[in-house]
């Protein structure tokens, strides 16, 4: 895993030398520096529930609850977008009523995408995109073919908030800024002995809202860990 860290953050300094400017790549929400914002989208619609646990210069340290995601297979695709749209379609059809029991389900926020990243530039990348189902639904979530059910115990995680509309090329950099947030703290060691090489990205929006978008790197790890500040 502290290969995996390394590896984020010498792509960092390649996507810094290349087409991104230092103004996008340090962005954090204007309301404090060391403080993210709580994403509007959560004020009407259910979001999984957590604490801050420690807030640090261009992150923030979250305690979610026990939590249940409805998960697509393995995409292997070489765009996060892409596959991101594949999974969500996979999902809104699960919503909609398209699942073993015929139920409509409420939608939530965030959608994430576990990113398992490739090797090079051109090799295909592995994405697991997830739909956190309601409280209401949680204890026995309607079952779908090609859909997995993911229950996660208590989860840690370093997140770092960017804004706009999610690209190809933000998904690495914005985790290679958070990892270099992270660089010098205690919390850099929990995540690097962590068990998963992998990152999310969380969404908060629908494709439809321009304005006030919020989405999110995680990089989680285990309850196991939580003494490491």
């Amino acid at each position: 895993m502290v290969a995996f860290l390394m590896h984020l953050f010498k792509l960092s300094l390649l996507f810094t030398l290349s087409s991104y400017s230092n103004a996008r790549l340090n962005f954090w929400p204007e309301t404090s520096q060391n403080s993210a914002i709580y994403p509007p989208t959560c004020s009407s619609i259910e979001c999984p529930s957590y604490d801050v646990i420690s807030v640090g210069d261009g992150f923030e340290i979250r305690r979610y609850n026990s939590t249940v995601w409805m998960s697509t297979s393995t995409i292997n695709d070489i765009s996060f977008v892409d596959a991101t749209k594949v999974g969500f379609l996979q999902l809104f059809n699960y919503i909609d009523g398209k699942n073993d029991q015929n139920q409509t389900i409420e939608m939530t926020a965030p959608v994430i995408t576990q990113v398992s990243a490739s090797d090079g530039p051109f090799c295909a990348s592995s994405f697991v995109v997830s739909f956190y189902v309601p409280k209401e639904n949680q204890a026995d979530p309607p079952s779908a073919r090609g859909l997995q059910i993911q229950n996660w115990g208590t989860t840690y995680a370093a997140i770092r908030q960017f804004g706009g509309f999610v690209s190809d090329s933000d998904v690495g950099v914005q985790a290679a800024a958070l990892i270099s947030s992270l660089e010098g703290s205690d919390w850099f060691d929990a995540i690097g002995e962590s068990k998963t090489s992998s990152y999310i990205v969380a969404q908060y929006n629908s494709p439809f809202e321009f304005e006030n978008r919020v989405n999110e790197i995680w990089m989680t790890f285990s309850k196991e860990d939580e003494n490491a500040a």
